[in-house]
């Protein structure tokens, strides 16, 4: 609403809560690329974005759909899917020749352990650097799912419970209680594959 001839309205955006424009300035007077983690409820985006004087340009980019080529089932907006999509982003951005970046959480709370940092950490062991405080990371534990696992061994006792938590699970034939194993097989198969498109390069 104005508030006399000298009001100017805020961009759109900002009306709308969307972007934090103060924040942004200073991400792009970095002149640094943003590796920009946006979670969903059921998925999760890692884009590696660059900023010009005509717009923003994507470098790189990966969603958490893209994981179901590597046999991933296991829901795709949590913390050890995050860290998945992170991995495969991390790696596309290297492999174009952008090894950092400065995290952009947009107007996402920060949470230490949270999806966004679990994204962050894929991107790092896929060899990026992104300025960062090892306290704000998850635990490699958590970025496997063991405290999934660990949830799903103490309701297997009570089968009407289990079932009920687990039905997406159980519907795909899934064990709950196996997701630290079956998240080593499916980052070992995200790194060989990009192994050998570095070995082709």
């Amino acid at each position: 609403m104005a508030r006399g001839p000298r009001y100017n309205v805020p961009f759109r955006r900002k009306r709308e809560g969307k972007t934090d424009y103060k924040n942004r300035m200073g991400l792009v007077l970095s002149r640094t690329p943003r590796l920009v983690v946006r979670p969903t409820n059921k998925n999760i985006i890692v884009q590696l974005y660059e900023a010009k004087s005509n717009g923003d340009f994507v470098i790189a980019s990966s969603n958490s759909n893209e994981l179901k080529k590597y046999d991933w089932k296991i829901n795709f907006g949590n913390v050890p899917t995050a860290y998945l999509t992170g991995f495969i982003a991390g790696f596309k951005a290297v492999k174009k020749g952008m090894n950092k970046a400065v995290l952009d959480t947009g107007l996402n709370v920060s949470s230490k352990g949270s999806r966004i940092y679990a994204a962050l950490k894929g991107a790092l062991d896929a060899g990026m650097e992104i300025p960062h405080g090892e306290e704000i990371l998850p635990d490699m534990d958590r970025i496997k799912g063991k405290h999934i696992s660990d949830y799903a061994k103490t309701l297997s006792e009570n089968t009407e419970l289990y079932n009920k938590h687990f039905s997406k699970y159980i519907a795909q034939k899934l064990d709950p209680q196996k997701i630290p194993e079956t998240f080593e097989k499916t980052k070992e198969k995200i790194s060989q594959e990009y192994s050998k498109v570095e070995a082709k390069a």
